[in-house]
């Protein structure tokens, strides 16, 4: 029987796993940790009873994953929530804008800026699941969708900065600037639109939905129908070398480029080994989780009803503080994601007792405790959520790093977002996943279409072993 080992547990190890399975290919994965999921675990961080995502959190990419959609993964116990609205974004002055599923109703709210909001956004979210097709493959690719990807073209490989000047509002381009802020690196460089207008797109084609259960239960399903195809899964395996992976006709890596390396060594070409040197990590994020009594207090009371809460203040200060991390230098005022995962997964907390999830974008590597700043950021548009801590758990890189290797200084998306690997990582190449080494495929997210619980680097890299396969007579469907 055709055989598959995959090295890593993450959802794009998993998916990469039941894909192959699925084509009767025989697959065991094995994870150096003693629990399956890489950036898709929760556990109770703070206290008994409240349960708190570790890392991927919302899942806008997720629900709208061309590749999940084709998984009855609701039979394994996957079940989306959604809050009443999917952002908010506070500023200063009390008001906020505010991101619905509905593109009408965001734009309702968005004032002068909302006939704005509708052109932007209204034909990419009409049109997100044909984009998706496309753009959630490797770049090199005959499109299948050569119009909408036209359309969106232009508009993606502009720098954030400039695509904010759309709107006359602060609302409306603080509104984009702290989803674009997702690209995790500097908004005044080209490309940097990209990752704004996607994700935007896809909330207002699925909204940002939450996993019930905690993000771990994406793990859970794809783990369980791995299982039911036949695949076996071992935990507490690190692999070092090549000597530590079971003889297999195919190998799949979700890891980083470095850590791919040094487990290949010398076998990897010098072509791929000096592109997987080059291969550049982003800032890093500093995530604080906090028990608090009661909710956070916001000063704008939609607050309270949005799954996800950005601060930053205006579309300027985003730019300045993601300027300042990608540079090397600790934001005053960092940009900061808060997720209230309870307000449509009630389960997670226990009374009136809920987790709260908050990181700061920081330098890579940073060595330093942004608690503080989190909590002041939080502070600023919440009074009183100090009074409200019952207890704090922070993660600074170094942590980070060390509950999941792929988190190189503690960049959680697999590689910065710079102007070419946002669409060409790992390397340039006709096959992105090919490590040249016959067989060998890397399929974490620092390969295309990059990070986010979707799967798709996974399902790609399947792809590309299974047409090996079939070359090499592989017993594969």
């Amino acid at each position: 029987m055709t055989t598959a080992v995959v090295v890593g547990s993450g959802p794009n190890g998993l998916a990469a796993a039941v894909h192959l399975a699925r084509h009767g290919v025989d697959v065991q994965v094995l994870e150096a940790a003693d629990t399956i999921g890489g950036g898709t675990r929760s556990g109770e961080l703070t206290v008994p009873g409240l349960l708190h995502d570790e890392c991927s959190a919302f899942h806008p990419m997720g629900a709208g994953s061309p590749y999940l959609q084709t998984l009855d993964l609701g039979r394994y116990g996957l079940t989306w929530k959604w809050a009443d609205i999917d952002c908010a974004h506070p500023l200063d002055s009390g008001e906020a804008g505010l991101l619905h599923r509905s593109v009408d109703a965001t734009a309702a709210g968005l004032g002068d800026d909302g006939t704005r909001w509708q052109r932007m956004f209204g034909g990419l979210a009409d049109g997100f699941d044909d984009l998706a097709a496309d753009l959630m493959r490797p770049i090199v690719n005959v499109p299948r969708h050569p119009l909408r990807l036209a359309s969106f073209g232009p508009r993606a490989l502009l720098p954030a900065t400039t695509t904010a000047r759309w709107w006359r509002t602060d609302k409306g381009r603080a509104l984009f600037g702290g989803v674009a802020a997702h690209a995790y690196y500097r908004l005044d460089r080209p490309a940097t639109s990209a990752v704004g207008l996607m994700i935007v797109a896809a909330g207002h084609r699925y909204g940002w939905p939450v996993a019930e259960g905690g993000s771990q239960s994406i793990t859970g399903a794809l783990a369980a129908m791995l299982t039911d195809w036949g695949g076996k899964i071992s935990t507490g395996v690190r692999v070092n070398s090549v000597a530590d992976i079971p003889p297999a006709d195919v190998v799949l890596l979700d890891l980083a480029p470095s850590a791919a390396l040094r487990i290949l060594g010398e076998r990897v070409p010098e072509r791929v080994a000096r592109a997987y040197r080059r291969f550049r990590h982003g800032p890093a994020a500093f995530k604080v989780d906090f028990a608090v009594e009661g909710g956070v207090p916001w000063r704008n009371p939609d607050g309270g009803r949005a799954g996800t809460v950005h601060l930053g203040g205006t579309f300027a200060e985003i730019a300045a503080a993601e300027r300042d991390a990608s540079t090397g230098k600790m934001p005053e005022r960092p940009f900061v994601l808060v997720g209230q995962q309870y307000l449509a997964d009630p389960g997670r907390s226990h009374g009136d007792l809920h987790p709260l999830y908050a990181y700061a974008h920081v330098p890579h590597g940073y060595t330093g405790d942004a608690t503080e700043a989190i909590t002041a950021q939080i502070e600023r548009f919440a009074p009183g959520f100090r009074d409200r801590i019952v207890a704090t758990v922070s993660s600074g890189p170094v942590k980070l790093a060390e509950s999941n290797p792929n988190y190189v200084g503690g960049d959680i998306i697999g590689g910065a977002n710079s102007e070419t690997q946002v669409v060409l990582r790992p390397r340039i190449a006709l096959d992105p996943y090919s490590t040249g080494i016959p067989g060998t495929y890397l399929c974490s997210a620092s390969t295309p279409p990059g990070a986010g619980a979707h799967g798709m680097s996974g399902f790609n890299a399947a792809q590309s072993a299974l047409r090996y396969l079939r070359r090499h007579g592989g017993d594969v469907l």
